[in-house]
């Protein structure tokens, strides 16, 4: 469970993402196919639609992040059809780093050591239970 100082940085950061949501999204999918060129085999040719679902799901998980656990249903089904998807373990982690990287570039000096660290919790929390879930569903496969 995340510290509510935690949650309230989160928060408050996320809504200060809200009015530009699609560039995030075009910045992070951007940084994504950056540091890893081959993931973009992972995504349809629909990537508008891929960016509000992106930002929708975010929107979800930082309203419920003191509330992990009603939303762990729908992590744990995430995290195992990213599986049927092709996303392997270390997706994860190239993830988080292009979200702290995207969270960087909208907030600019609002980015602060606080706030990332705030962030990095959130998404240990989230993607902790979707690798959980990926990882049962590749062993039950």
């Amino acid at each position: 469970m995340m510290p509510p100082a935690q949650i309230d940085l989160v928060r408050s950061t996320w809504e200060q993402v809200m009015p530009i949501a699609d560039t995030a999204a075009e910045l992070f999918y951007g940084r994504v196919f950056e540091m890893e060129p081959t993931a973009r085999r992972l995504f349809g040719t629909d990537m508008a639609d891929q960016r509000r679902k992106l930002m929708q799901t975010l929107a979800v998980a930082v309203a419920a992040l003191d509330k992990l656990e009603t939303l762990r249903p729908a992590l744990e089904g995430l995290g195992r059809r990213h599986v049927e998807y092709g996303v392997q373990d270390h997706h994860y982690d190239l993830v988080g780093a292009a979200l702290l990287w995207t969270l960087e570039q909208g907030l600019g000096d609002g980015f602060t050591g606080p706030v990332r660290d705030a962030w990095i919790e959130a998404y240990a929390a989230l993607a902790t239970i979707m690798r959980g879930a990926a990882m049962s569903g590749e062993r039950a496969a």
